[in-house]
């Protein structure tokens, strides 16, 4: 981890060294992540809920997702555009060296420009959490934190298993965007509002729904089934899948010759 920690401190500081396009970088994210906001503002400008959902209980579900993908928009950059270091040779030198493959693929790049994302999707979770009528109790509390580490984990596993599929094709397809980008857009609602066909889709095989939708019906009060207040650790379990297609793929790899 030390490494790693070196490894931020250097990205922060070259960004840094040119701080007009550091402030206007953030101000970009900053525009991007309201724009989906106020997507929702205005959807709820015409209904009252969606299916039984009102406007900070969805503002809630766009938190939770939004928070677990600008994490990894910032520390997992290096495994989101792994293909780059398959088609210009750099993963062979990471081979070699002494140290654990996947935290030196992290170590190739930190976003950090996007902390700005992170930053507002804390706000609007904030807004959310005072603005709904939360029996708070310990229960409580730690479905919300396994909500929020299973959004980071569910990600981060994408992220793995898109990059393990370089090794099969080389240059990254572009159906990963269907599984990060078009997931993160879907999930940030609730799953149940959806046809039959996309819950089956993003709860069995990309485990969407046990991030921000079963949990969450439990911390609303939605429900009372303690499967559903446990159910983000279903997501962590999800997690083998990708670090073993990794291995798999490190293994059977052959240099590209670039």
């Amino acid at each position: 981890m030390k490494l790693y920690f070196h490894a931020m401190r250097l990205h922060l500081k070259s960004l840094l060294e040119y701080k007009a396009s550091f402030v206007f970088g953030l101000f970009s994210q900053v525009f991007v992540f309201f724009s989906y906001y106020f997507i929702i503002l205005a959807l709820f400008n015409k209904f009252d809920n969606i299916k039984g959902f009102t406007l900070y209980e969805v503002l809630l579900t766009f938190a939770i997702i939004q928070f677990g993908f600008s994490v990894n928009e910032i520390f997992a950059r290096g495994i989101d555009q792994f293909d780059d270091l398959i088609v210009d040779g750099s993963f062979d030198r990471l081979l070699i060296r002494p140290q654990p493959i996947i935290l030196q693929v992290l170590c190739t790049q930190i976003a950090w420009i996007r902390i700005s994302r992170t930053v507002q999707a804390i706000i609007v979770l904030v807004i959310a959490l005072v603005n709904l009528d939360i029996a708070w109790s310990i229960e409580k509390v730690l479905v919300l934190i396994l909500m929020l580490l299973s959004s980071i984990a569910i990600f981060f596993g994408i992220f793995l298993l898109m990059a393990s599929y370089c090794f099969v094709t080389v240059k990254g397809l572009e159906v990963r965007n269907v599984f990060t980008d078009g997931g993160k857009h879907m999930a940030q609602y609730p799953i149940g509002i959806f046809r039959k066909g996309f819950i089956f889709i993003f709860t069995y095989i990309i485990p969407y729904a046990f991030v921000n939708y079963y949990p969450i019906l439990y911390f609303l009060g939605k429900s009372d089934n303690k499967f559903y207040m446990l159910s983000p650790i279903i997501v962590l379990l999800y997690l083998i899948i990708p670090f073993y297609a990794f291995k798999r793929g490190v293994k059977k790899y052959a240099s590209t010759g670039s």
